[in-house]
C-alpha cells in the first residue's frame, strides 16, 4: 500500500428530517485516541443533544473501523455512517453525527437515511486528497549553491519538504518509489554530479504521487 484517500480538510454539514437535526462533524484523525477525543469534545460542546453517534476508519489500508449508535436503535446510526465512509474509500477519518430530537420518531429506515445523508453531505463539503508514501532524501549543499539548486529542483517538479541551515544547507526532498531514479538524475544535473541525495526515511504526504 503506497497511497490512500483521506479528507482534504475538516467539514461540518447538517440535515433535517421532521424536526430532528443531524449535524455531522468530519475530521481527519491520526488514531483511535484522537477519534474518541473528538466525540468527547462534541458531547461537551453540544450537551443539549440526545445522541452523538460516531464512525471512524484508520490506517493506510483502513484496517481499523469502529462505529457507535450511542443509544439509537442498533444498526441505525453508526453502521450506516461507517458504510458511507467505506463507500467513499477514505481513511484516517472520524465522523460524529450529533442529533437533536425533533419530537417525531423517524423509524429505522428514516434514521439510517438521515445519519448516512449527514455524513455524505460532510464528505462532499470536505473533499478528498490522496496521501502517498514517499522516501525522504537528504541533500547537503554548500551555501553558495543552495538557492540555485533548490530553485532548479522545484522547477523540475521535485518536492522539497524542508530546508535547514547549518555548516551546509540540507534540503529534505520527497519522492515516490517510482520517482527515485529521476530525482537522482535531476540532482546530478543541478549539481554537476557533485552531490547525491541520501535516503533517510519514509513519510506519508498529501497530494504527491
Amino acid at each position: 500500500m503506497t497511497s490512500y484517500l483521506t479528507v482534504a480538510g475538516p467539514a461540518d454539514a447538517e440535515v433535517e428530517d421532521r424536526g430532528s437535526r443531524f449535524l455531522c462533524t468530519l475530521r481527519r484523525v491520526a488514531d483511535e485516541d484522537e477519534a474518541r477525543a473528538l466525540v468527547a469534545a462534541l458531547r461537551r460542546e453540544h450537551a443539549d443533544a440526545r445522541h452523538h453517534c460516531s464512525a471512524f476508519v484508520l490506517g493506510p489500508r483502513g484496517d481499523v473501523q469502529r462505529s457507535s449508535d450511542d443509544g439509537e436503535p442498533a444498526g441505525t446510526a453508526g453502521a450506516p455512517m461507517l458504510d458511507v465512509l467505506r463507500g467513499a474509500g477514505v481513511s484516517d477519518v472520524a465522523a460524529v453525527v450529533t442529533r437533536w430530537f425533533g419530537g417525531t420518531l423517524l423509524g429505522a429506515g428514516g434514521l439510517v437515511r438521515a445519519y448516512g445523508d449527514a455524513v455524505r453531505a460532510a464528505l462532499a463539503e470536505a473533499g478528498t486528497v490522496r496521501r502517498s508514501l514517499v522516501t525522504e532524501l537528504a541533500l547537503d549543499l554548500d551555501h553558495a549553491d543552495a538557492g540555485r539548486v533548490e530553485g532548479e529542483l522545484r522547477a523540475r517538479g521535485v518536492s522539497v519538504l524542508e530546508v535547514a541551515y547549518d555548516a551546509r544547507v540540507r534540503l529534505l526532498l520527497a519522492a515516490p518509489p517510482a520517482e527515485l531514479e529521476r530525482v537522482a538524475e535531476v540532482v546530478a544535473a543541478a549539481t554537476a554530479g557533485r552531490e547525491r541525495p541520501v535516503a533517510v526515511g519514509e513519510r506519508w504526504v498529501d497530494g504527491l504521487s
